[in-house]
């Protein structure tokens, strides 16, 4: 019997824990290496000792991935019953009662199958951290929530899975799995990506190198911003005056429509940028009612500004840009995104622009004004 490791157990069950330390391997596309440094770093990190278990590692058939699995400790995946089929999903409930220092959790974008405890993969990492579990994970940039937009411009495919900003930027460490893009292409031509069938189709739609190089920048930007947060809170913990620095105070105007998914992570982005604030606002003229699908877009736009973290504040009055002004001018905000006017142009001469009455009314408010573009923008 290991005595050692009892009395290791048995220790770790009497003392309380703190949340755990969560670090993230993030990546520009699929096939940089995540999942092969998260499990390079689990094998350093055992033969130091610590205690580390596999949650879950997709090595989706890379012989070289799956090799470093060999020797590492792997909780078994649980088993649920979905349409006549057995799926397999990681077993939070098994990682928690075996009680590691550290797990290993790839795909934070994954969802589960229905009938799963959570329905996103990031949900379990939160519950394993919340009991003092350190976990280490892996994400692509397209699956980060306030990137969709920027995502779907770029590659024209619409990310169904994604992943809350706050997850990653809440994570104690991100750091950045990086590939040239020509490096990138050339292990796709190898194989070592995907199965021969599916490289042809790859390099004709999303891995197009253009696709990369975006995608690569955005990475950057994600991680230069992690940093740079970073140094912020160091900045203002230690009373340093250039934390001092005037913030961004970003207010986003929404509507019932799907055009204000996009404006709601475009004022995200915004004051992240100026590690600043934002708070959605949302103007009700008394008398008007709204359709169930309008109701339903309100819904999902208000889902989305909590999830990234904004204040939502309804309004109520005769005049939108009336309440507005007086919004922007009564909180001091510094900015405020828009969606780009549905009136005619016979409509703005005879009744007014919102834009223009905004400009005249306020003082030191910047207006940032976004083009619908007739896509979807449903996620």
């Amino acid at each position: 019997m290991n005595h050692k490791g009892s009395e290791r157990d048995e220790l770790k069950r009497c003392v309380p824990r703190k949340k755990g330390r969560h670090k993230i391997f993030l990546g520009a596309v699929p096939g940089v290496g995540k999942t092969y440094r998260m499990l390079s770093e689990a094998r350093r990190r055992a033969m130091r000792g610590e205690d580390i278990i596999v949650g879950i590692a997709e090595t989706h058939g890379r012989p070289a991935t799956a090799e470093l699995l060999a020797g590492l400790e792997q909780i078994l995946l649980k088993p649920i019953e979905y349409r006549g089929k057995t799926l397999y999903e990681l077993d939070t409930a098994a990682i928690i009662e075996r009680n590691p220092e550290w797990a290993l959790v790839d795909e934070l974008a994954h969802t589960n199958v229905p009938g799963t405890v959570h329905a996103k993969r990031w949900q379990s990492v939160e519950e394993i951290l919340d009991a003092g579990i350190n976990v280490i994970s892996t994400v692509n940039v397209q699956h980060v929530e306030s990137l969709n937009d920027t995502v779907y411009e770029i590659t024209g495919v619409r990310v169904r899975e994604t992943v809350p900003d706050s997850v990653i930027m809440e994570a104690d460490e991100v750091e950045l799995v990086d590939l040239t893009p020509d490096a990138l292409i050339n292990r796709l031509k190898r194989g070592d990506i995907y199965h021969e069938e599916k490289i042809s189709q790859a390099l004709s739609n999303f891995f197009r190198k253009g696709n990369i190089v975006a995608l690569r920048e955005l990475a950057l930007q994600l991680t230069a911003r992690e940093v740079d947060d970073q140094l912020h809170q160091y900045m203002d913990a230690h009373k340093m005056p250039q934390g001092k620095a005037a913030r961004e105070y970003v207010v986003v105007a929404v509507t019932p429509k799907p055009l204000s998914l996009r404006l709601v992570r475009r004022g995200y982005r915004l004051a992240k940028r100026t590690c600043g604030d934002f708070t959605c606002v949302f103007v009700k003229v008394p008398g008007a009612t709204l359709s169930k699908n309008e109701e339903a877009i309100l819904q999902e736009v208000t889902e989305l500004a909590r999830n990234l973290g904004a204040e939502v504040v309804a309004l109520e009055g005769d005049s939108v840009a009336d309440e507005l002004i007086k919004y922007l001018n009564g909180y001091g905000a510094t900015m405020v995104v828009m969606g780009q006017s549905a009136r005619s142009r016979w409509e703005e001469i005879s009744r007014g622009s919102i834009v223009n009455k905004i400009m005249r009314e306020t003082k030191n408010v910047d207006i940032v004004v976004v083009a619908d573009t007739g896509k979807s923008d449903q996620s």
